[in-house]
């Protein structure tokens, strides 16, 4: 990577101390990049470098996820995200914002929209529209008493876990590249370096929280979040990997709800579109902002 890295800079969001990295140059439009669920902000650093010239960069770490605070009870929920995402763009002060986001930042990031429209310009959200609607009627075809009971005994059994010890960063890398296999060794490097603290023993453990593998039995209702999408007025690209598990909104007809959006989907690319086709990915992103 060329050129100075980022200054992490922190703010407070519902008490917590949140961390975002800042790639400088104040005086261009604002641009906020929001990560997805136990990833960090540094997984950003290749797109932040191709646009930092452009653009005034920045990028969060959401509550629990790389250099940011822990919530106390372990609970995440998106709505939160979306008002540390508000606290970050208020404090930054700059207005309206492009925001490019993946998987869960790109549910906090266009409910961030649909609510604040004025504040932004444009908006890119990798895969982020959360589940599927076949994928919503599979998992309430189970009856909410159990799924309630069963998330009981999840966060039960989460209280007790602690954060995994790796024996080097080596073991740590070798677990990432396992994760996604479309990722170059530079890349998984990288992002393993970023995503790890080392422990007092010697060890490295991820630093996103443990909890964060156990998320809440329903979260709004689906009316309320299809007004949200239908109240977005910036124009929206919804970006997806053919090779993802996720679901793309123009065959499942989730893009009826949007106003402005356009789909593009990427061959040859999983649920990280954005490192597996990066080049793509930017090229793509430059013709759309």
């Amino acid at each position: 990577m060329n050129g100075s890295g980022p200054t992490s800079q922190t703010f407070i969001s519902q008490r917590l101390r949140l961390n975002y990295e800042d790639w400088g140059n104040q005086d261009k439009p604002p641009l906020v990049l929001v990560h997805g669920g136990r990833d960090h902000a540094r997984s950003w650093d290749w797109t932040a470098q191709a646009l930092r010239e452009d653009y005034h960069v920045v990028a969060m770490d959401h509550r629990g996820h790389g250099d940011s605070d822990w919530v106390s009870d372990g609970n995440y929920r998106a709505n939160d995200m979306v008002y540390d995402l508000a606290q970050l763009i208020h404090q930054l002060g700059r207005g309206p914002v492009t925001i490019v986001s993946h998987s869960m930042g790109g549910n906090v990031a266009l409910r961030y929209a649909g609510v604040f429209p004025d504040m932004v310009k444009k908006i890119v959200a990798i895969e982020g529209l959360g589940p599927s609607p076949e994928r919503q009627a599979e998992m309430r075809s189970t009856p909410y008493p159990e799924r309630f009971a069963e998330w009981i005994g999840k966060k039960r059994a989460a209280s007790g876990r602690l954060p995994r010890k790796y024996e080097s960063i080596e073991a740590a890398f070798a677990r990432m590249i396992e994760e996604n296999s479309y990722l170059t060794e530079a890349q998984a490097r990288h992002l393993t370096i970023h995503g790890v603290n080392r422990n007092e023993d010697g060890t490295f453990s991820w630093k996103f929280d443990p909890h964060l593998n156990v998320w809440g039995v329903e979260d709004i209702a689906d009316e309320f979040l299809q007004q949200i999408w239908g109240a977005i007025t910036a124009p929206t690209l919804l970006l997806y990997g053919a090779d993802s598990w996720a679901s793309n909104p123009a065959k499942d007809g989730r893009i009826k709800y949007f106003n402005n959006a356009e789909v593009i989907e990427f061959e040859k690319a999983g649920h990280w579109l954005h490192h597996d086709q990066f080049d793509r990915f930017i090229a793509t992103l430059r013709d759309f902002l």
